[in-house]
């Protein structure tokens, strides 16, 4: 027989996840007390790095039904979503929103709707990737050195690789410039072992 559990989550500390419960008893869903899952803890964590969610995973089985009030309780972005509620079904379990009607997000309706979430997360991610290459050319062009500063200068890397010409080991030279191995070795690949 399908169990109805209940996954209730509030950011801070002042808020209640009481509203939710009353929402969610209010469109006709009967809860045990015992299967509603509240939690206190931010949406921009994954749902599956949240301790009360991951608990939840462990009691939920095939048939049973998981309820939400918004989609923003299982994460904060369109990504995060989609993976969970795609994992969630893949397990048997059916997955509600209230926001949307109730609708099961694992039925074809919910599919047609998980799919118009699958291109705003498509979407969302294009824009980031979009943003941060204008960034990164505005950057460049204005003058900016991007990426990690140096950690030798270019006299220190000239000696360290006349150094490992001479046959003077990596950890030695890392003791010696204050770095480590693999600092030493970039050197040595960019300087000793030019590319072609």
């Amino acid at each position: 027989m399908a169990r109805t559990f209940a996954y209730c989550r509030v950011s801070t500390a002042d808020q209640t996840t009481d509203n939710q419960v009353r929402e969610i008893e209010a469109a006709g869903f009967s809860l045990d007390p015992k299967r509603v899952v509240t939690e206190t803890v931010s949406g921009s964590l994954p749902a599956m790095e949240r301790k009360g969610f991951a608990k939840l995973l462990d009691r939920l089985e095939t048939g049973d039904v998981l309820i939400v009030t918004k989609l923003d309780r299982l994460g904060r972005n369109a990504m995060d979503v989609r993976a969970t509620v795609e994992m969630l079904a893949g397990e048997g379990v059916k997955v509600h929103c209230l926001a949307l009607g109730g609708t099961d997000l694992t039925s074809p309706a919910g599919k047609m709707t998980m799919g118009v979430i699958a291109a705003v997360a498509e979407f969302e991610r294009d824009l980031l990737i979009e943003r941060t290459q204008a960034g990164l050319s505005r950057a460049k062009a204005e003058g900016k050195i991007l990426g990690r500063p140096a950690t030798l200068t270019d006299a220190q890397q000239s000696e360290i690789a006349a150094k490992r010409r001479e046959g003077m080991s990596l950890g030695a030279l890392a003791k010696q410039y204050g770095t480590n191995r693999s600092a030493i070795q970039r050197v040595e690949k960019r300087l000793l072992m030019p590319d072609g």
